[in-house]
């Protein structure tokens, strides 16, 4: 039975996890916003999502650079077995320092990616109440 529960909501779950490590990104983009030659990056979302559902995942942990004795251990930013490799965004407008994020590109990303977050979890949500009110009867 639970196995059954867990097929039926795998989907949905991978998709979750796959925006939560997206949004992750783009909020480290959006921090590092005035970092001198920081280089913005994010997921392909439907290609990290299609190889999820091919079954040729593939673990990719995206590791914290220290790049001074300094800065404090950071923890991996794709931890689990997520597909998304974190790749880096084109350029659209180059700044002077080197930094590549364009915060209304960046914003607008943000924006959309936690709209879909939230679709994901409404579908969790009315999947669980309709396999709950077939529990119930």
């Amino acid at each position: 039975m639970a196995s059954q529960i867990d097929s039926l909501l795998k989907f949905h779950t991978d998709a979750l996890n796959l925006r939560a490590q997206r949004q992750q990104l783009l909020a480290s983009n959006i921090a590092n916003a005035d970092t001198p030659g920081y280089k913005a990056r994010d997921i392909d979302f439907h290609q990290a999502l299609q190889a999820m559902l091919a079954g040729s995942a593939t673990a990719t942990a995206t590791a914290v650079v220290q790049t001074r004795s300094a800065h404090l251990p950071g923890a991996q930013v794709n931890g689990t077995n997520m597909p998304g490799k974190a790749l880096y965004r084109s350029e659209v407008q180059p700044s002077l320092d080197g930094n590549t994020v364009d915060m209304d590109v960046e914003r607008a990303q943000f924006a959309q990616n936690a709209i879909h977050y939230e679709a994901n979890l409404m579908m969790i949500n009315s999947q669980l109440k309709a396999l709950l009110s077939a529990i119930q009867g």
